[in-house]
């Protein structure tokens, strides 16, 4: 009888050390089971480690749902996989993908906002990546409780979604787009920026709303200055803004622009209407990039009260009426015929 068991325990020590160096192997061995360049695997949150096994599994990631399990637990990251979208692209072991999930390495996907767009603009790029439609942006950046912090009067998020190139996780969707946008822009317009602003008697909104207005004004860098200038020597004076683009912005919101502005539309009537009603309009009309911001705060010390475009890009600048009507006429004018 002892002899029977001495050969059933020899049995059982051989069957676990083959069992043993097989589990070694698998969850040693690099496996790659899905066809094409690469796959992409999504863990949802709250996930358990049998969920996601059987997810890796389904994708060809691991080469059978036991095997991660017990790789898992051998590592003790059985509570530690983070949820999110993985891109798996080599093959790689068991190991390998734990340590992956474990430390949260997901994919994530680039998405660039230029300077000088509008929420609206906005959305359609976001509309054309993969994280969400432009609807779903829209509707994230309608309300100003983002911008609360620093701009408690805020109706929407207008001004105040930095321009910028993101990477973000695919589960990030409009509303966490959103939110590293504005997160990106408190970063941007920082405690120096707000004492700058402050020192001129300016407002967070005002601020940007004015960078906003040199943002759509001027591409040319060493213009910005001047532009903010030319704005800034109108609002001391009370002298009406008179820029195009608040009226560009008023006739979007009205569902008027379609690409053109004539004398009449200049007649507009809202608030963000510069020839009608002095002073800054209610918001920004834009989001303006950090040099405009800069310059805003900073505006050159010129003379200036006029400008137009040399229809190059750039534009001449004047400080009397019967100058700027001689630039007018030389530069636009002349150039249309009229």
């Amino acid at each position: 009888m002892l002899k029977k068991l001495v050969i059933v325990a020899a049995l059982l020590l051989v069957l676990g050390a083959v069992a043993a160096f097989l589990v070694g192997r698998r969850v040693t061995a690099p496996y790659r089971g899905y066809e094409g360049a690469d796959v992409f695997v999504e863990v949802p949150q709250g996930s358990s480690v049998a969920a996601i096994a059987e997810r890796l599994t389904e994708a060809g990631v691991v080469r059978d749902p036991l095997t991660f399990r017990i790789a898992a637990r051998l590592v003790g990251a059985d509570r530690r996989l983070q949820a999110g979208e993985y891109r798996f692209a080599e093959p790689a072991t068991p190991f390998e993908v734990i340590d992956r999930l474990s430390r949260g390495d997901v994919h994530t996907h680039a998405i660039t906002f230029p300077e000088g767009l509008t929420a609206r603009e906005m959305a359609q790029i976001f509309g054309r990546s993969e994280l969400g439609t432009a609807a779903e942006f829209e509707q994230a950046a309608a309300s100003g409780q983002l911008a609360a912090a620093f701009d408690p009067g805020a109706r929407s998020l207008e001004g105040y979604l930095f321009p910028d190139t993101y990477r973000l996780a695919g589960t990030a969707g409009a509303a966490g787009t959103v939110a590293a946008m504005v997160a990106r822009f408190e970063r941007a317009f920082d405690a120096d920026l707000r004492a700058r602003a402050e020192a001129r008697g300016m407002t967070v909104r005002e601020a940007v709303t004015l960078a906003s207005l040199i943002e759509k004004e001027t591409s040319v860098p060493a213009e910005r200055p001047i532009v903010a200038g030319v704005y800034h020597n109108r609002l001391r004076i009370g002298m009406a803004l008179q820029c195009d683009p608040t009226v560009i912005y008023a006739m979007m919101l009205a569902g008027r622009w379609n690409g053109n502005i004539r004398r009449d539309d200049l007649q507009i009537d809202s608030p963000y209407n510069t020839y009608r009603y002095p002073g800054l309009p209610p918001g920004p009309i834009a989001s303006p990039g950090h040099p405009s911001i800069e310059a805003a705060l900073d505006p050159a010390d010129v003379p200036y009260l006029y400008f137009v475009s040399r229809n190059d890009g750039s534009h001449v600048f004047a400080s009397t009426l019967a100058e700027h009507n001689r630039n007018v006429d030389l530069y636009q004018r002349r150039r249309s015929g009229r």
